[in-house]
């Protein structure tokens, strides 16, 4: 993998369009055109241009990849691919979801210890000497 995936903008910079389709064909062994046909049948969505030329990201690329061994090395059909591709971006944005969740879930209840603690330090501290009860003289 190009990126460390430790690093906290790592979808985003995999998600920026960097290629053109010229590049993408030779980086998957893929012809332009069926590039052209995955993105007519709704297989990919490449970023456009202000000039209408496809750009494809990291993501992209990797799509390609997979939609090419569905159907080299598994035999899945266009139709197939398609329900595959549907079902595992669906995953992943519920895998998203609940990672995002999951950190929200972490960082309210490292501020609720953290409020505890305090409080805890609080109400164990020695206040110190006691005054005696009474009138103050």
């Amino acid at each position: 993998m190009i990126f460390d995936d430790d690093h906290p903008r790592v979808d985003e910079m995999r998600a920026r369009p960097a290629f053109f389709i010229g590049v993408v064909a030779e980086m998957t062994e893929v012809h332009p055109q069926t590039l052209r046909h995955y993105e007519r049948v709704g297989l990919l969505a490449p970023s456009r241009t202000r000039g209408n030329v496809r750009i494809f990201s990291l993501v992209d690329v990797e799509r390609v990849r997979l939609i090419k061994r569905l159907i080299t090395e598994l035999g899945v059909n266009l139709a197939g691919v398609e329900v595959i591709l549907n079902m595992r971006d669906r995953y992943e944005r519920q895998a998203a979801a609940h990672r995002a969740a999951v950190a929200d879930l972490r960082r309210r209840h490292e501020a609720e210890l953290h409020r505890l603690r305090r409080a805890l330090r609080r109400a164990t501290q020695d206040p110190g000497p006691r005054r005696p009860e009474g009138p103050a003289p």
